[in-house]
């Protein structure tokens, strides 16, 4: 096989496998489930079907002044057509185009005005997202790397960062949206139906960027109330030998000065806050699932799945306490 024939061959491939790579759902712009999302997709498809009909068109004109029949190659040779197709068809479409961007982006920046102050307040670090939750009274909720929202109520979330650019993009729900140090960004976001999707740090910010994901949570408005009412109250007390003992460890060993956990002495404000850390979706930033034994591979070897974190592996645990840490750590749901 010569290296043309080679290199054809590689990109239909890929073409392939592209369309197939888009069949999952849970990062896809080309799924929205929020209002943002669905008005952004509205834009997208008007841009696509756009330029796929100039494209045909322009690839029809240059067939027929190549080949086509003596009177119509006259005509395309003129400078009225060369004006027209050249100069007034771009203004035109790209102006139409404009406008209707624009129209779009206006109706987002209006509802950031509108929906009132933030109830949520993401800030970006190096790698992971700490998420704070404002209560009716006034009260904060701290949490990490996973976003819940009301279904059908637009909730103003205002985004900062504590040390490089980073920028917040849940596809599905809206458009990327960068963070700033020394400013404060809004986005309003608007689930149009229940379900998990996924987001990412869409800014480069360092080494483990690629692994700075999110879960983002869409429930029934009662849902996340009675959600939000449990994350409120101090994490669970240890019920079994294996939990206390994973407990003793966690605080005797540190663990507390990086790491907050609501209800005991651990209150560390460098890492995420761990008091409902067995009731998330996933570990480091939608890196590993959630689960005892992901506790354990992140406690011991997190540079390895992680590179550069700030926290340093644990290796020094006997294998029992390590497993209690894990444990104790899964059932703070």
């Amino acid at each position: 096989m010569t290296s043309n024939r080679r290199y054809f061959v590689s990109l239909l491939v890929v073409a392939a496998i592209l369309p197939a790579s888009a069949c999952d759902h849970v990062q896809s712009a080309l799924a929205p489930r929020g209002e943002e999302a669905i008005a952004i997709d509205v834009l997208f498809w008007t841009v696509t079907i756009t330029s796929v009909t100039v494209t045909v068109l322009v690839t029809g004109l240059t067939v027929v002044a190549l080949w086509g029949p003596e009177r119509w190659r006259v005509q395309l040779s003129q400078e009225r057509a060369i004006y027209g197709g050249g100069l007034l068809l771009p203004v035109v479409v790209l102006s139409i185009l404009l406008i209707w961007a624009l129209f779009i982006l206006e109706a987002g920046a209006s509802r950031t005005r509108t929906a009132g102050e933030p109830a949520v307040t993401i800030t970006g670090k190096q790698w992971w997202w700490k998420v704070a939750y404002r209560t009716a009274d006034g009260r904060e909720i701290i949490s990490a790397n996973e976003l819940r929202l009301p279904v059908g109520e637009a909730t103003a979330i205002a985004l900062k960062t504590d040390d490089v650019i980073h920028s917040f993009w849940a596809p599905q729900l809206a458009g990327k949206l960068d963070m700033i140090p020394g400013r404060t960004n809004v986005i309003v976001l608007e689930p149009t139906e229940p379900g998990v999707s996924r987001g990412q740090c869409a800014e480069y910010c360092g080494g483990a960027h690629a692994l700075m994901a999110f879960h983002v949570v869409a429930m029934a408005k009662a849902d996340y109330e009675a959600w939000l009412a449990r994350e409120a109250v101090p994490a669970r007390v240890p019920t079994t030998e294996k939990q206390r003992a994973g407990q003793r460890v966690f605080l005797e060993n540190g663990c507390g000065a990086c790491h907050t956990i609501r209800g005991t002495d651990a209150d560390g404000t460098i890492g995420p806050d761990l008091t409902h850390v067995g009731s998330r979706l996933s570990l480091a930033a939608a890196t590993l699932p959630n689960d005892e034994q992901a506790f354990a591979r992140w406690i011991t070897n997190n540079q390895h799945i992680k590179p550069d974190n700030l926290m340093p592996p644990f290796k020094q645990f006997a294998p029992e306490e390590l497993t209690a840490v894990a444990s104790y750590l899964d059932s703070l749901e």
